[in-house]
C-alpha cells in the first residue's frame, strides 16, 4: 500500500525540520493563481527576520547580485507575488524575508525561469552609522594618537603585517566617549563599524553563543576593514572569582577568545571592548589586549569646551557665565554636562516659552541632578 502526503501552507516561509525529515519524498508545490501572468520583472529588498534576534544587526551583503538572481529563482519559481508581499529564503538564512518592492507586470505574476529577479540595495550614505569625527570629541589626546595608528591600519592592512593594532581596551566611567570615539574611528577610515553589546552575544542554547561570536567576526572579515566594538565587556567576561560560571558565558568567552587570538586571520579587522570595570575582567581575557586606554572625566578645560561646543547647536541663546558651570559641574561626564545639565535647562526654557536660556534655567537644571557617589580611583586603574 503507497501513502501519498499533501500538505499546504498559505504562507511561503521554511518548513520545520521535523515535517522535512519525515516527509523528505514530498514535493512542495506553490499555489498559482489562475490569473497571474508571467512574472518579467521581481525587485527584492532585504527586509529582515519575523522575529527580532538582537545580534543579527548586520546589513545584507550580497557580493554578486547576478549568482543571487540564479539562487533566488531556483528556489521561488512557481511562487506567485504581488508588490508587498515577502519571500522567505529557506536555505543559506532560513526565515530572513525580502519584500517584493516592483513587479512587472502590475498585479499579481507567477516567477518563472525567465523571471528576472532583482536586489535593491541601500544607498551607500544609509549605511553610514554615524557622523561624528574625531573634531567632535573633546579631550582624550593619548586615545586619538593610538586611533591613528589604527586608521593607518584600517586605510592599509598589509602595510603592517604581524604589527597590526589588533585588540584595544577602551576604560573609564560611563559617558566619556569610548563608544562616540568608535564611532568616529570607523566613519573616518570609511569602515564596517559591528557594534554589539556583550549581553547581546550570550545564545538561547549550548552552543548558540559561539556561533555568534564567530559569526560576527566572519561577517566583519568579509566586510573589512572593520571595526567590532563590544561594549560593556564586563557582562560576559568578568573574573570568576567574582561569578559563578555559567556554560553559556564560559562557550562565549573561550570563542571570543579563540578570536582575539587571531588562529583564524581576520586582516583588517578591528577588535575595541569597551568597559566600566577594567579591574574585574577575567585576566586571560584581558591579557589580549595589546592596549588598554583610559577614557577620564573631563577636567576644566575641557568641561568648558564641551559647554560651548554644545550651545552652538541650540535652537535657542543662551545668556549664561559659562565659566561659572565648569567649577560647578566637577565629576561631571561629558555626557552628563550635555544630557543632564543643558539639554534640562533647553527643555525648561522651551515650556516656558521663553527666547533665551538664562542662568536660572541650568540653575534650576543642576538642582534637579541626583548626587551621585564617586567611583572609587582603584577602580579605573
Amino acid at each position: 500500500m503507497k501513502y501519498i502526503v499533501v500538505g499546504g501552507i498559505n504562507i511561503q516561509t521554511y518548513l520545520d525540520k521535523w515535517v522535512a525529515s519525515r516527509a523528505r519524498e514530498a514535493e512542495r508545490k506553490p499555489v498559482v493563481y489562475p490569473e497571474a501572468r508571467a512574472a518579467r520583472l521581481v525587485r527584492l529588498k532585504p527586509a529582515g527576520f519575523p522575529f527580532r534576534d538582537a545580534h543579527r544587526t548586520y546589513p545584507l551583503n550580497i557580493t554578486d547580485e547576478k549568482l543571487f538572481e540564479i539562487y533566488a529563482r531556483e528556489q521561488w519559481t512557481g511562487s506567485t507575488v504581488a508588490k508587498g508581499d515577502y519571500l522567505f529564503d529557506q536555505r543559506i538564512i532560513p526565515d530572513f524575508a525580502f519584500r517584493v518592492i516592483k513587479v512587472l507586470p502590475l498585479g499579481k505574476v507567477a516567477i518563472t525561469e525567465e523571471t528576472v529577479i532583482q536586489i535593491e540595495r541601500m544607498p551607500e550614505e544609509l549605511l553610514r552609522i554615524t557622523p561624528y569625527k574625531f573634531k567632535d570629541i573633546v579631550g582624550h589626546e593619548d586615545v586619538k594618537r593610538k586611533c591613528k595608528i589604527i586608521m593607518k591600519y584600517l586605510k592599509n592592512p598589509r602595510s603592517f603585517g604581524e604589527w597590526a593594532p589588533k585588540n584595544i581596551l577602551f576604560y573609564g566611567p560611563p559617558g566619556t566617549g569610548k563608544t562616540m570615539t568608535a564611532k568616529a574611528l570607523a566613519n573616518e577610515t570609511s569602515s564596517s563599524l559591528y557594534l554589539v553589546r556583550a549581553t547581546e552575544l550570550i545564545g538561547e542554547y549550548v552552543g548558540d553563543g559561539s556561533r555568534r561570536i564567530h559569526e560576527l567576526f566572519r561577517n566583519a572579515s568579509e566586510n573589512a576593514p572593520s571595526i567590532v566594538f563590544i561594549d560593556e565587556l564586563d557582562a560576559i567576561g568578568l573574573d570568576r572569582a567574582y561569578q559563578s560560571v555559567r556554560g553559556d558565558v564560559s562557550e562565549i568567552v573561550n570563542a571570543l577568545l579563540t578570536e582575539l587570538e587571531g588562529i583564524q586571520e581576520n586582516k583588517g579587522v578591528v577588535t575595541i571592548a569597551a568597559t566600566n570595570n577594567p579591574a574585574l575582567l577575567d585576566p586571560a581575557l584581558k591579557s589580549r589586549f595589546e592596549e588598554e586606554m583610559e577614557f577620564r572625566l573631563p577636567g576644566e578645560k575641557e568641561r568648558l569646551e564641551i559647554l560651548k561646543k554644545c550651545i552652538k547647536k541650540f535652537p535657542l541663546k543662551v545668556e549664561a557665565d559659562l565659566k561659572e558651570y565648569v567649577k560647578k559641574t566637577e565629576g561631571f561626564s561629558g555626557r552628563d554636562v550635555k544630557e543632564k545639565l543643558l539639554k534640562a535647562a533647553l527643555h525648561k526654557a522651551m515650556l516656558e516659552g521663553a527666547k533665551k536660556v538664562s542662568s536660572a534655567h541650568l540653575e534650576a537644571a543642576l538642582k534637579a541632578i541626583p548626587s551621585k557617589p564617586k567611583p572609587p580611583r582603584e577602580m579605573f586603574r
